[in-house]
């Protein structure tokens, strides 16, 4: 028994001048760090990449809006929306809402709901959360600049669906708005 136990004692002592597997075990203890932040990385850059595509969409969306002189047809903001959606390529347009409101501004800096559209999954409709007459919240730079006048209003929403759900476990809802003031001046209503 003794020789055995002056043998374990020989060769852990060998064991601890030995170094060629130092770099294998700290390699293996690095890994599943390094692991997290390469697949934490391509989330966030995946993740921002649609967020700046829904901020595309509001905004692409708003400016055809707000070219209009003074009438749109239904099937020509139908196209804008349908448009809008192809932006959202090389991501799924799944689930992407997209609404566009006009806002009368009166000169006390009182902003109510014109008219407002959406299309969602495809569909066409009157009818969203913002109804004729309603007050609208604009910001204080927007409101100073359209007092008197009217703004367009387009939303895009759509939500993140994490690929891997190893950093974000959960779908994030992106959201953007932009204002534009019509081109030609005036209001723009919808046929």
């Amino acid at each position: 028994m003794r020789v055995a136990w002056r043998r374990l004692v020989q060769r852990l002592r060998q064991l601890r001048l030995v170094e060629e597997g130092t770099a294998a075990v700290e390699f293996a203890l690095i890994l599943p760090i390094m692991l997290l932040v390469y697949i934490g990385s391509v989330e966030a850059s995946a993740l921002i990449s649609m967020d700046r595509r829904v901020q595309s969409v509001a905004g692409t969306l708003g400016d055809l809006v707000a070219r209009a002189d003074t009438t749109i047809s239904a099937a020509a903001l139908t196209d804008y929306f349908r448009a809008a959606e192809g932006i959202m390529t090389p991501y799924p347009a799944d689930g992407l809402r997209q609404v566009v409101t006009q806002v009368a501004v009166d000169d006390a800096g009182n902003a109510t709901v014109v008219w407002s559209r959406q299309y969602v999954d495809g569909e066409y409709g009157v009818g969203t959360e913002r109804l004729l007459g309603d007050p609208y919240e604009l910001a204080d730079a927007m409101d100073t600049i359209a007092r008197g006048n009217f703004v367009i209003v387009a939303e895009a929403t759509n939500s993140y669906l994490p690929m891997y759900g190893f950093v974000f476990e959960q779908p994030i809802r992106l959201y953007r708005e932009n204002f534009f003031v019509p081109r030609f001046g005036g209001s723009i209503t919808v046929n």
